[in-house]
């Protein structure tokens, strides 16, 4: 035969036929596991008491899909002319791809692992802050990325020893030049281990106030009150005061009642009474300290001072109480027919003095 031999004699076109062929199977095997082999598995999966295997699933969707875009390669290029399928390159190119796929769906899998932390958290009730839970996630997937890329690495040739010695002599250059991510780095861990506070908590520092949303290796973020989401480094809260308004048992109410000088004696020490006996019966009110005594004489008149906690923490819920309170007394007020001293000044001036002192000057001057 003529083309006997050549590149594109009948042999070689009936193996590059079969190649492609497997190869084009492989895809409709994947595009028939997407579309009814995965949803049945995962709906098979969802009827388990627990939701892990169908987190599971999930995390490895995509993954799963590009494996059969690996065989169909791998088992195509053995029908492929002049193509060694048995090349050491080609074989720990394939491999690599796998393990690529493998830390895929870990990697996926690991970012809905706050969940599973949350849920055996309160299953088993575990001590495990809400805030170091985005930590321990986050450092599972970095664990992840770093042995994959290690084993690839290897799959390559490469000798991960002798980077991890090169690492170590470049450490004191690389510290040099991240000494601010080092620092938020050590920030975050300080956070951590002492634990200020936690995700969701209400907290106030010199830069910043509002409700923790995030904590990252290199910053924390906190939602304002004006719903703005500002993002502190983790160095800057670590070196700061902060006040977690969260952690409060109780919140303080404390002010002074200010009462006109011409009220009798007896209606101001009626008043005083009255005013303690109110605060002491309000449920909302907490009974361990309260104090309503007649305080001081200002400028202006008596000085009534008030001095309790409510039982609530919750900034609406407070204010409610304290407007309830202010209207309480001022009922009393109006009951006993005592004002409220108002702050007031009388300005004395001596009839005729500018006069006086313009004759004064015209003398002097001999006119």
């Amino acid at each position: 035969m003529f083309f006997l031999g050549t590149w594109y004699s009948y042999e070689v076109l009936i193996n590059i036929a079969i190649s492609i062929g497997i190869f084009v199977l492989f895809m409709i095997f994947r595009k028939i596991f997407s579309r009814y082999v995965f949803k049945f598995l995962l709906w098979a999966v969802k009827k388990a008491p627990s939701d892990f295997f169908s987190q599971v699933m999930l995390a490895f969707e995509r993954p799963l899909q590009w494996v059969f875009l690996i065989l169909g390669i791998y088992l195509s290029a053995e029908y492929l002319p002049y193509f060694n399928e048995s090349n050491p390159f080609f074989l720990s190119l394939i491999r690599s791809s796998l393990i690529f796929l493998i830390g895929w769906g870990l990697v996926n899998l690991s970012s809905s692992s706050s969940v599973f932390f949350k849920r055996f958290n309160s299953k088993y009730s575990m001590e495990i802050d809400e805030i170091l839970i985005p930590f321990l996630s986050k450092a599972l997937k970095i664990i992840i990325i770093a042995i994959c890329f290690s084993i690839i690495a290897q799959e390559f040739g490469y000798n991960i020893s002798g980077f991890v010695a090169g690492l170590g002599i470049g450490g004191l250059a690389i510290s040099l030049a991240a000494k601010d991510a080092l620092g938020n780095l050590v920030g975050g861990v300080v956070i951590i281990t002492e634990r200020p506070f936690s995700i969701g908590d209400w907290i106030m520092t010199p830069s910043v106030e509002g409700t923790v949303e995030d904590i990252s290796f290199r910053s924390t973020k906190v939602r304002t009150f004006a719903q703005a989401l500002v993002t502190v480094p983790n160095s800057t809260l670590a070196n700061e005061n902060i006040t977690n308004w969260s952690k409060m048992g109780k919140r303080q109410i404390s002010f002074n009642l200010r009462i006109a000088y011409d009220t009798p004696r007896e209606k101001l020490e009626d008043v005083v009474k009255q005013i303690k006996y109110l605060v002491n019966q309000h449920e909302d009110i907490d009974p361990e300290t309260i104090f309503a005594t007649f305080d001081k004489y200002s400028e202006s008149g008596y000085e009534i001072f008030l001095y309790f906690f409510t039982k609530t923490t919750v900034w609406g819920e407070f204010l409610r109480i304290k407007e309830e309170i202010n209207f309480d007394i001022m009922r009393i007020l109006e009951n006993e027919g005592v004002a409220i001293a108002v702050p007031a000044r009388k300005l004395y001036t001596e009839t005729g003095r500018e006069d006086q002192y313009k004759a004064r000057t015209l003398l002097g001057n001999g006119e």
